[in-house]
């Protein structure tokens, strides 16, 4: 039994597998201000909360010596795809969408990146507060995901 669970430690070890941990941030990003329209959004606070987790200090105001990460665009669009035969929407898409730009040190670190995910999600009238609180669920997971994304983003920057 020691010896399978050496075996399976040693493969998973060679295959380069390793758990998901924090990013690590190049040294530009280490001290950064996030510019958005609405600084209150799931995405916004996910993006804060994971950039803190990675060692950033997050400042409120721009400066010379801070990064500025903007946030240009943080909208979501629900789309019907399906509807039944009475004419009621069945299932949706919801779309996530954010165009994220980085610059300091008096240059331009990232260019603007739109970043697009979508979920669909079914609909049943008769449900309707379950369902309402799945979109809920669905839409912070979405956010939360983004920012995940945009934070890999980042610490691969140089």
């Amino acid at each position: 039994m020691k010896r399978v669970a050496m075996l399976l430690l040693l493969g998973l070890s060679g295959c380069g597998f390793h758990l998901q941990g924090r990013m690590l941030l190049p040294e530009p990003l280490r001290r950064i201000h996030i510019e958005s329209a609405d600084a209150q959004t799931d995405f916004v606070q996910a993006l804060r909360e994971g950039l803190a987790a990675s060692g950033a200090t997050l400042t409120d105001l721009p400066g010379p010596a801070a990064a500025t990460l903007d946030v240009s665009r943080d909208s979501v669009s629900e789309r019907v795809l399906t509807v039944s035969k009475r004419n009621i929407a069945t299932d949706y898409e919801l779309t996530y969408e954010v165009e994220v730009s980085v610059r300091g040190a008096g240059r331009e670190l990232m260019a603007p990146e739109t970043l697009t995910l979508t979920r669909v999600y079914s609909f049943d009238e008769k449900q309707l507060l379950a369902k309402d609180r799945e979109k809920a669920v669905l839409l912070d997971a979405l956010a939360r995901e983004m920012a995940g994304v945009v934070l890999r983003r980042l610490s691969a920057l140089q």
